[in-house]
């Protein structure tokens, strides 16, 4: 099969939304569609005794949320479709923005009653800031909620979205009667019952087709007339092309838990989400029908299976096809690697494959070569952009509670590091380990995480950082770094990688910091680009 032919069966896409809008859920509803799994376990009452199917980690079950994003693949109509689901909490921001820069299109979910949230603001400014083509999801139309067009414009105030609704609500809450699909122009009733897969959708070119009020009653077919003439005099008409720049937004409406408006957002998806995009590295836009292999890493997982202490480093690929057997270069190593059991994800079993394509996710086993942001190729020297590290806001001490396991911490510590779960700095002064995070739920994750799968048991001691920024001197070799290095030496620490950091304790320190010394930079991302 020609390669060309298999990027354009494949739609790789992340959904993205605020904890508890129902990502989960819809998550699960689509590989229902896709065959891929038999029943959905999204169901709240049952949250105890089977967890949905794509949260695999124990604190994710005690507490309901998804915290490791997890890779699922389906075939749908001959489409070949990879979601990769993120987590919603905050806390866990920074693997979500990681995981934006392996997707080519994204489903947004938000909650009908509560709204545009936060969490959201933020996922999307990303989204926006990348042009990544976006399809919004209204969710749990059959609960009481905002008002259809007060939560259309909300989206477009607070997400600065331009929108056009492709199905409309017929009702809400307890008058839920259905949703007429703009796209398809049909009806689609709303029986309340999620055990039925898939509602039945009935056909109505015309609205003023007075099989419409005897299908939903005159009342609300009076209403849903009267808002449909709204909707095609307010919203533009939805091009292809404006979504796929970014600068357009379909919105669907529907109940993931009822498995109803799914198949609509579903139908919709394949025919316009667009293919594998192509990518930039920091030495050219790499397409993905060019014929030598390239991926990037942009997600370690250690410890998949707690029996074995391996680690999964998910590997997006960009372009060519990634062969089972065959040696890759390692760039940032200069090594040839090759791999003799890569992974795919159907659902969530792995399953070993001999050939991925563009757009496809596999997991490599690693035995620790990989960092997050790592590039294979076939041989060509370029590093794919745009994998950066945030700058935490929560810091402790990290210490050893039990002398005798020091070496299972060491381990430890540096593989969830690798991971990404959170960021690991050495005080330059006494050598100290600082572990810093986006969100306090870190801290709990690194700790069960050290003892349940390293066997290692760590204290926490409290510091007082308000942000740790990375420090681009003007001139190195300058008198004003050498100052302000014996000045802030008690809040210099290195990263992972080398690089120096400095703590500020405040934010008037910072002010102060970087007033007193005009030519060192601070920045609060890792990856800038230096510019001298």
């Amino acid at each position: 099969m020609s390669l060309i032919k298999e990027i354009t069966r494949r739609k790789t896409f992340g959904i993205i939304s605020h904890p508890d809008a129902g990502k989960t859920t819809l998550t699960e509803k689509l590989l229902l569609f896709g065959g891929a799994i038999q029943e959905a376990g999204a169901v709240k009452s049952n949250k105890i005794k089977k967890g949905a199917t794509s949260d695999f980690m124990e604190i994710e079950r005690q507490r309901g949320i998804s915290v490791a994003t997890s890779v699922l693949a389906f075939e749908y109509e001959n489409i070949k479709i990879n979601i990769l689901d993120t987590p919603g909490h905050k806390d866990f921001a920074e693997d979500t923005f990681r995981t934006l820069t392996a997707v080519d299109s994204v489903i947004v979910v938000i909650d009908v009653a509560k709204g545009v949230e936060e969490q959201t603001e933020k996922l999307v400014e990303v989204c926006r800031m990348r042009n990544i083509p976006m399809i919004v999801f209204i969710n749990k139309l059959d609960r009481e909620g905002k008002d259809a067009f007060e939560l259309l414009d909300e989206i477009e105030q607070k997400l600065q979205l331009r929108v056009t609704p492709l199905s409309f609500p017929i009702g809400m809450g307890y008058d839920f009667k259905g949703i007429y699909n703009i796209w398809e122009k049909n009806v689609n009733l709303f029986s309340g019952d999620s055990r039925k897969n898939i509602e039945e959708t009935i056909e109505i070119e015309d609205l003023s087709n007075p099989e419409l009020d005897k299908l939903v009653g005159d009342k609300a077919a009076k209403t849903l007339r009267d808002e449909l003439e709204l909707v095609y005099e307010v919203y533009p008409d939805f091009e292809r092309d404006a979504y796929l720049k970014g600068e357009l937004q379909p919105v669907f409406f529907g109940s993931a838990l009822n498995n109803f408006g799914v198949r609509e957002l579903l139908d919709c998806f394949i025919e316009i989400a667009p293919a594998p995009r192509p990518k930039a590295s920091d030495t050219r836009l790499v397409k993905p029908e060019e014929k030598n292999f390239s991926g990037f890493v942009f997600k370690i997982h250690a410890n998949m299976d707690p029996k074995h202490r391996d680690r999964l480093a998910f590997v997006k690929i960009v372009s060519g096809t990634f062969e089972r057997n065959t040696p890759y270069l390692h760039v940032r190593n200069g090594k040839k690697m090759k791999f003799s059991s890569p992974n795919a994800f159907f659902a969530e079993k792995k399953q070993i494959v001999d050939i991925s394509y563009p757009g496809d996710i596999v997991g490599l086993h690693d035995t620790g070569n990989f960092k997050i942001g790592d590039t294979l190729t076939e041989g060509e020297i370029m590093q794919y952009k745009g994998i950066p590290s945030f700058s935490p806001e929560h810091f402790k001490y990290i210490n050893n509670a039990d002398p005798m396991k020091s070496k299972q911490l060491e381990k430890g510590i540096d593989q969830l590091m690798d991971e990404g779960v959170a960021q690991l700095f050495i005080l330059e002064l006494n050598g100290r380990k600082v572990i810093g995070t986006v969100g306090a739920l870190q801290f709990e994750v690194i700790q069960y995480r050290l003892e349940h799968e390293y066997g290692a048991i760590c204290r926490y001691e409290n510091l007082n950082v308000h942000k740790a920024c990375w420090v681009d001197p003007k001139d190195p070799k300058g008198e004003e770094f050498s100052e302000f290095k014996r000045v802030k030496a008690k809040f210099l620490a290195k990263d992972k990688r080398g690089q120096l950091v400095f703590f500020a304790d405040s934010a008037f320190t910072l002010q102060m910091t970087q007033t007193k010394y005009p030519n060192v930079k601070l920045h609060f991302v890792s990856e800038f680009e230096s510019v001298h």
